[in-house]
């Protein structure tokens, strides 16, 4: 099972992946901790909002700045 992010920017358009971190992890536990450590740089570079996924199926969605 592999556990992933995919990011969206504010507004909720889906960014590109190739200029982002393309993470793959084997628990939740090391998706959310691996976020925990790289969600500044993240917002730095644009990205608004984040899903984790499992596989394919979205299991949540965030945002990485106060609203």
């Amino acid at each position: 099972m592999a556990w992933t992010w995919r990011y969206h920017e504010a507004d909720g358009a889906q960014m590109r992946t190739g200029e982002l971190p393309a993470e793959s992890f084997t628990s939740r536990g090391d998706a959310e901790s691996w976020l925990g450590e790289n969600w500044a740089e993240l917002a730095e570079g644009g990205v608004g909002n984040v899903a984790l996924l499992e596989e394919d199926r979205e299991v949540y969605t965030m945002p990485l700045a106060a609203e």
